[in-house]
This record gives C-alpha cells, structure tokens and sequence, in this order.
C-alpha cells in the first residue's frame, strides 16, 4: 500500500473541502517528521495509523469549533442586537440523526446542538415557541422584548430523518438565477433554522464542464452553442436544451465558480451535506467530430428546442468523462460524495428492456465511482412521475436494483401530490425521501395541500410499508410564495407524528401576526379550506390576465380551474380587511393582505373576461367597451396593489440580472433571459409561453395589459365594421410584439411604492362588491 499517497489525499481532501488548516497542518507535518525517520516498513505503517489516528481527532475536534463558530456567525446575523443573549454549545457526535437543547442558564439561552444546523434549528425552535417569532421569504418577525424569555425547562430533540433535501433543478433558475452572494446567504440561514442539511448545489456547474471540455482539447468556438444562457441552466444541465439563451460568457462561468466556492464553505461549515452534480451523457454537437466513433444518442424534450446528444452510458467513453468531471469538481469545490444525476429528464429511454435499463444505471453509478469509491447517487423520481406509461414496475425495478441500496437515494419528488414510493415497494430497497413540490414555474397564485403536508410524511414515515424512508425535503419549482406551506413542512423534521394543523395555525398566526386576533383565525380557516385544500388540482391556478388573448376561460398554461368556488374565499378577504382596521400590521400581514387581496382580484378577472366575451358574441358593442375598459383597469390596479410589496416587483428580477452583466452587451443579454423565461420561455413560437408566468408589477402593466388592449382594440374595430376578426394573423402579430417586449432594455422600480394596507382597502371599497353578483 502507498501510505504517503494515500495520507496525502486524505489531508488534501481535508483542506479542500473544509479549509481546516489547523489539523491538516500539523498532521502533514508530523507525516513529514515520520519520513524523514528511517522505519522499517511495519513500524512506518504502525506510525501511519497513529498520525491518521490524530488527524481524525484534530479533525473532529476542528469540525465541532467551526460549527459552533459558524453558528454563532448565523445568531449575529439573524439577531445582531441580541446575539449575547446566547450562548453556542456543541453536542457529541450523534450516529446519524441530528438532535439539539434549548435551557436558560445564568441569564443566558443555551443552545446545543451536534453540528451548526442543528444549532440554528435550536435557535429558530426558540425564537417560534418562546419568543413568537417567524422568519419566512415573504414577510419577518423578530420582535423580540428586551429581556428575553426564559425556557421553563430543559427541551431536547431528536430527527427521525438522516436527510432534510432541498431545492429542484428548476429552483436554480425560476427563482435563483440572478442571486448574488448576500441573498444566497440569506438563503442559507434560512435552510439551517428550518433543519435543511443535504441542498443541491449546482450553481457554477458550468464552469467545470467548461474545464473538462478545454482539458479535452474543444475550443471556445465549438462550445459556444452548447452552453446555455444562465435563465435556462436547469434545463441545460438535465440534457434537455444546448445554447438556448446563450452564448454565456466565459465572466459568467468565473464568478460563479467564486460564487459556488462561497456557497459549499458556508453550507458544510454548518454541518450541511450538498449534493453536487455527476455526468449523466450530455455532451456538445461538436463531440461528434471531436470523438468520431463515439456511440451518441440523439434526443428531443419536444418543447420547441432543437436536438441534444447523449452519449450512450455503454461507450467506453462515458465513464472517462463521467471521472473527469467528478476529480474536476473535486479539485475545484471539494466532495460529500453525494452526486445528483437524473437519466432521460422528461426524455423516453430508446428501449424499454429492464435488461437495458439495468445496464445504463449500472454504468452511470460505475462511472461516480471510478472517480469516488464513497460515491452515492441522488436521483430525482420525477421520471417516475411524469413518464408513468413508460416506468412501470418492471422498469423502475431494473433501473434502481442495478446499483447497491447503500449507494443510491431516492426523491420521491411530488409525494404530495402522487406518493410513487407506494408503487414502487419503496424504491425496492433504496434509501428515499419523502418531498413536497408545491409550486411549478414560479407561478404566483395561493395554493397548496395543508392538510397532506401537516400528516404525509409523519404518516409514511410510521408506515410499515414504506421501506428505508430516510428523509424529508422540499422540492419546489421556485420560492418566494405560499410561506405557509413551507413553515408546515420543515416543522416535521423534529418531530415523528401528523401535525396538529389547527393547533400549529395558531401558533403560526401568532408568530407571524404578533397577534391571536379571532379574525384572522377565521381567515385561516377560511384559507385551509379553500386555497389550500389542493384536492381537484394538481397546483394552483394562475389568473386568465397572465394568459395569451383568447376568448376561451383557460390558455395554454395558464390554468384558471380552481380547486374552491370563487366565492368562497370573498369571506377571508373581509377578515382580514377588517383585521388591517384593528390595526395589525406586521410585515408578514401586508404580505399576506395583498397575496389575499390579490388572489380575489385575479379570480375575478375571468367572470369579467367573459362578459366581454359574450357581449362580442352578441354584437353589443356598448357592453364589450364597458367591460372591456373595467378588465384592463382591474389589470392595472392589480399592478398598483403589487407594486407596494417587493415581493411582487419585476425591477429586482430584471435589476439583479443586469448586474452580473461586465458591459452593455452582457447586460442585454442577461437582460433577455430574466425577460424571456417568465414570458415566452423560448423563442417568439415557444409552446411553453407563459409556463413561468408571473404575477408581477411592471409585468401586468408593461406585457400582459398591452397584450390584452391590442386584443381587445382588434375586437372593438371588429364590431365597429362588422368584420370578422383574424384571429389567426392576430397571432402571428402577437408573437411578434411578446418577442420584441423580451428583446427590450428598459429598467423598473427595485423598490415598493406607495402603502400596502391603504391601496388593499381602497381596492376591498372598490371591487368587494361588484365581485359578489359578476354576471
């Protein structure tokens, strides 16, 4: 055995991956001492495991410090103020489950915890039970008293779940695709105080591809298609686009190495496991020339972009690549030798044969280990989901039993809406996840299945049947909505049974109102039964004004079905109305207000759309002009409502893309993409318009109400000559203008305007009720 190598990889990995310089230096050291002796042989292999001996307890000893430290960082940054209220404890090493305490102590709040998550989950646990407060994406309170409460008694507790996953490859993009470092530290918090300890990171991925591509010997000119613009990377790296958005710049793919660099020290010095990205055979046109006797498969997503090439798992070429990646990564961002590779993204496999599909798994996996023997496998089950004719059992079992159940996991990624582990026997074996997907596209509407996330991981997790269930996740298309859900879901980290959802929505209106006020207590009642009882419909329903001109009640992804009559969300409305005029007030109530507010108006859009609709039909052109006028004007004072919370603004979107942009050209560029992904997705003749449709201020105004008025005005000039509207060139000309709105520079307020409470009441006076009796 060469034990110089082999201790030198290990101290490398050691610095590499967690910058600890305190223990690999000295046992690098002293290993420099032992050679310098001369040992026998079996003397020098004893010495050996002596230093490897005392670099594991430097080392461990080293992880405790900087967990605590790192989570003493996160308390001052979460409570700058009050952060010497309390003090950071570590906790032994668990076996594999994370477990913290909360006590007060001489005047101080004790937190404890095994690693830095588990110290930053303490620290929320207290903050929600003992101080009422909540930190969420849209809206936080952290009103804390001068003297902070005590903790009557010791609290200890343990996870039933190894993992807490987070995060979808559409999440990188539909919400993440503009982030710089201060909100991905922002993010980061937020995934430690919920408990999140195994994140996919992906982001600078490109920038290793790019490495290993040059390393191959393809120049610049022959990559430059391949990849593709920053709003499209998930899609990219999954193998389901080349080029599309492109060409990137070789700065893009520098800043965010930098950028991903920052994002892995931050996650692992907490205690986090992230999960990095393996080869799964995509591979640029040029390979073909590059690599003439290659074994390619050509494949199409079938969404308006042109073909991609995979290289077939069965050349010999695949697990040479598949190894250079991983040692490249490596080299640049480190390893927790969890790897993330999904075969035949809403793409069909060329054969069905389970001998085939063993075989392809087989190698993909042999692949991750040539390169690390400790590799595991993180496949999403989204194919299982989304391609359930093709995956049946036969299938699914020869794909999954072809690699060792201590080295795969399983996502089962849409549990709340469809449980594949139930058809599956549990992943046949494999360790797996239970995850809740929420939201597609970053739509924004109010949606979600509560009472299936207060009970369905707790009730699978006690299930007899449910095999090696070890996790929970979320696994969101985007974030920065539904709050609600999310704060429901992580609260199940801690504990192994169904939820209590009434009792945690108190506890919830509480923390987030600063108030137990009986209305808003109704209000909720009102929401969990309605928007958030998720039983008819897949996800939630967007507005028909986000929607391509059309006479119909629906377009194409646009969805307007409701899983509620419209109706019946009128009450919370008043609710919580009448709260704003108690005088609640905190930040996470003006979210919500316009959320509500805005949630009533967009429903209301279509029984308006269809007046004017039928009063076309009936050549009653007075009428058409009447409702026509009132639907652009509701349009309008939905922009207005969301233009006083920032969470609801185009600018940032637009803002934050330009500002990775060196020159006006890379600016434009990005510019583009932030344009074109939550509008046509693809070029001007995208079958996925409006897939990631937005409701947004500057958005509604700028895009979707000009979209409308040249409809509408098509239609007014129609009944004025009497002559039948052209739909068809109507179209082609819409087209046209959605592709030159995306190709546009124009800049939009970063910033709120104007006061949430007042513009929500004044739109209630207005709107409440003429929404009553619509037709």
């Amino acid at each position: 055995m060469n034990y110089t190598r082999l201790y030198y990889a290990g101290c490398n990995i050691y610095r590499q991956v967690f910058n600890f310089t305190t223990a690999t230096n000295f046992s690098v050291s002293f290993y420099h001492q032992l050679m310098k002796i001369s040992f026998t042989a079996k003397a020098r292999q004893h010495w050996y495991y002596i230093a490897l001996f005392l670099s594991i307890c430097l080392y461990t000893n080293a992880t405790a410090q900087l967990n605590k430290a790192e989570a003493t960082s996160l308390i001052r940054r979460i409570l700058p103020e009050k952060a010497t209220a309390f003090t950071v404890e570590a906790l032994p090493p668990q076996s594999d489950k994370d477990a913290f305490e909360i006590e007060s102590s001489k005047g101080k709040i004790i937190l404890r915890g095994n690693n830095g998550v588990a110290i930053a989950a303490a620290l929320y646990h207290y903050l929600g039970e003992y101080a009422h407060c909540q930190i969420t994406w849209n809206g936080t309170n952290l009103h804390l008293p001068d003297r902070l409460p005590a903790v009557p008694q010791k609290v200890q507790l343990h996870t039933p779940y190894q993992y807490r996953y987070y995060l979808n490859y559409c999440t990188f993009n539909y919400s993440m695709s503009w982030w710089n470092w201060e909100r991905w530290e922002k993010e980061i918090d937020w995934m430690a105080l919920h408990g999140i300890n195994m994140p996919l990171a992906i982001t600078g991925e490109e920038y290793t591809w790019y490495l290993v591509y040059k390393d191959l010997g393809f120049s610049d000119a022959e990559l430059q298609d391949f990849f593709s613009g920053p709003a499209y990377f998930g899609w990219f790296w999954m193998g389901n686009l080349d080029g599309w958005g492109g060409p990137l710049p070789l700065s893009w793919m520098k800043s965010h190495h930098a950028l991903q660099v920052k994002i892995l020290q931050r996650e692992r010095a907490l205690g986090m496991k992230p999960v990095l990205p393996a080869f799964t055979g995509h591979v640029p046109v040029a390979f073909r020339k590059k690599f003439p006797a290659a074994k390619l498969i050509t494949t199409n997503w079938k969404n308006g972009f042109a073909d991609t090439q995979i290289l077939d798992a069965a050349d010999p070429l695949f697990a040479v690549l598949g190894k250079q990646f991983l040692e490249k990564q490596t080299q640049l961002f480190g390893t927790d030798h969890l790897y993330s590779a999904d075969t035949f993204n809403e793409n069909e496999p060329p054969s069905d044969d389970p001998a085939f599909l063993s075989g392809l798994s087989a190698r993909i996996y042999e692949g991750m280990k040539q390169a690390d023997t400790a590799a595991v496998w993180v496949m999403q089950g989204w194919l299982f989901y989304s391609d359930r004719k093709f995956w049946k059992a036969p299938q699914v079992e020869a794909l999954l039993k072809a690699v060792p159940n201590n080295k795969m996991i399983l996502l089962d990624l849409a549990a709340e809406i469809e449980p594949v582990w139930k058809r599956t026997d549990a992943f046949y074996g494999k360790p797996w996840i239970w995850n809740m997907l929420n939201n597609f596209g970053g739509n924004v509407n109010l949606f979600g299945r509560m009472e299936g996330a207060a009970s369905g991981p707790a009730l699978a997790l006690n299930d007899t049947n449910s095999g090696n269930m070890a996790g929970i996740g979320l696994t969101m298309e985007a974030i920065e909505q539904n709050p609600v859900l999310y704060e429901l879901m992580m609260e199940h980290t801690w504990r192994s049974q169904p939820i209590q959802l009434d009792e945690w929505l108190h506890k919830y209106i509480r923390n987030r109102y600063r108030s137990e006020n009986t209305d808003l207590i109704k209000a909720w009642d009102i929401l969990k039964h309605t928007v958030y009882n998720g039983q008819s419909i897949r996800d939630g329903a967007e507005s028909i004004i986000t929607g391509r001109p059309t006479f119909d009640s629906a377009a194409e992804w646009t969805r307007t079905r409701l899983n509620y009559l419209p109706h019946e969300l009128l009450p919370a409305w008043d609710l919580f109305i009448k709260a704003a005029a108690a005088g609640v007030n905190t930040d996470g109530f003006r979210y919500d207000l316009v959320d509500v507010s805005r949630q009533v108006l967009a429903n209301y859009a279509l029984p308006l759309q269809q007046r004017w609709v039928r009063a076309f039909r009936e050549k009653d052109s007075a009428a058409f002009r009447v409702y026509s006028s009132r639907y652009l004007a509701l349009i309008s004072d939905l922009d207005t409502l969301l233009s006083t919370r920032k969470d609801f603004l185009l600018g940032p979107w637009l803002a934050t893309a330009r500002s990775w942009g060196n020159n006006p050209a890379e600016k434009a560029l990005y510019e583009r993409n932030a344009r074109d992904l939550i509008t046509l997705w693809g070029d001007a003749n995208s079958p996925l318009h409006e897939y990631a449709n937005r409701q947004w201020s500057g958005l509604l105004n700028d895009f979707y109400k000009p979209r409308w008025s040249q409809f509408l005005d098509m239609l007014q000039h129609s009944l004025q000559t009497g002559a039948t509207p052209d739909l068809p060139a109507f179209d082609k000309q819409i087209r046209t203008w959605e592709w030159q709105w995306v190709n546009r520079q124009k800049a939009f307020p970063v910033l709120p305007q104007g006061n949430s409470i007042q513009t929500a009441r004044r739109l209630y006076d207005k709107y409440r009720s003429v929404i009553e009796d619509p037709l």
